[in-house]
């Protein structure tokens, strides 16, 4: 099993940017020591509380000059918000700086204020995504090509630099709707998933789609790698294990259920029951029930046992470490857990 790791970098008004992406990219140059497989960072934008990464893709370029083994990647690219061209691009120069390290996160996203922010129907998401994707992937693997799309067209075009990677980066997209399952068991690729984002029941029936899915249209089960986006937080002593990441998983809460104040969030919630259903999920959430049911948190042994009760669910082939929900956890303190994980618990599953 792999073991990535994950950063949305939020930043609460006392804390400093520069700070948070300085211990940022050492947490990654420490991950690259201690044989991590990756490091994936968001792409969010707008509200600094939740997350500053709105460029994540500089994030990983800064981390390839630092790093020599680990994968970096983002999870994930927003796709439907960008210009395709503008994307296959700059992926591509990511694959070149890091000499074919590059990993390929896109996901269709869901929030308003995205759309709003970047003045695109939400209600396009879904058709931008699909189109956006196989325009990237037809500019890595084509020396020129020529594309007619409903949103983005392009004639007789020579997308350089190629990507090191052959026949391109290897792409996953985030599944969070019983839809997207299906769609990218279709299309053939890796998955993200998150139980904070979807329960665990409907996770399962999702994955399973997603596979049946998969060998329908005769793709190899396993070919389709699985990677699960864990909150993780441990220490030597359980109880110190329990108490360290409340404050900040408290904060990643009130910020979370903040957003949805706005206006365009409550039109949502008002038209789609599924999002209303979701918000009700996590105003009802509490710590004991993110440490029991969502996160991986405990000392080493507890947390080799939540591992292994994953893997014997949903048989992932990466587990995304989330070391830090909520920002608030101390630099240093996040730096022994990700040394005491790498000694005691990822031997284990290697």
């Amino acid at each position: 099993m792999k073991f990535g790791l994950f950063y949305m970098v939020p930043c609460a008004d006392w804390q400093s940017p520069v700070q948070r992406y300085q211990d940022t990219l050492e947490q990654i140059d420490l991950g690259d020591e201690l044989g991590f497989d990756n490091a994936w960072f968001a792409e969010l934008h707008f509200e600094p509380k939740f997350s500053t990464t709105p460029s994540p893709l500089m994030v990983a370029a800064a981390a390839a000059q630092r790093s020599k083994r680990i994968r970096l990647g983002v999870a994930v690219n927003l796709l439907p918000l960008h210009n395709p061209v503008r994307i296959a691009e700059d992926i591509a120069t990511l694959d070149v700086l890091s000499n074919g390290r590059a990993e390929f996160g896109v996901g269709r996203g869901a929030m308003p204020a995205h759309f709003q922010g970047f003045n695109i129907p939400i209600q396009e998401n879904r058709e931008r995504f699909v189109e956006y994707l196989d325009f990237v992937i037809k500019a890595w693997t084509y020396e020129e090509f020529s594309f007619v799309g409903k949103y983005h067209s392009a004639q007789d075009l020579r997308v350089v630099p190629k990507p090191v990677q052959k026949p391109h980066p290897p792409i996953r997209i985030a599944s969070n709707s019983a839809d997207t399952f299906e769609l990218v068991g279709n299309l053939g690729h890796h998955m993200f998933i998150s139980p904070f984002v979807v329960p665990m029941p409907a996770l399962r029936e999702g994955v399973k789609v997603y596979r049946q899915t998969l060998a329908a249209g005769g793709h190899p089960v396993a070919t389709g790698e699985l990677s699960i986006n864990k909150p993780i937080f441990i220490a030597g002593d359980a109880e110190e294990a329990r108490t360290v990441p409340e404050a900040s998983v408290e904060n990643f809460f009130n910020v979370f259920l903040s957003g949805y104040d706005t206006p365009a969030m409550q039109r949502v919630v008002a038209a789609n029951p599924r999002a209303k259903e979701a918000q009700a999920r996590f105003k009802a959430m509490t710590f004991d029930d993110w440490r029991n049911d969502i996160a991986i948190c405990g000392d080493p042994s507890q947390c080799i046992e939540k591992i292994e009760a994953l893997h014997e669910d949903f048989q992932p082939s990466e587990i995304i470490c989330f070391f830090n929900q909520g920002g608030l956890i101390e630099h240093s303190r996040v730096m022994d857990a990700m040394k005491l994980f790498a000694s005691e618990v990822m031997p284990h599953f290697r």
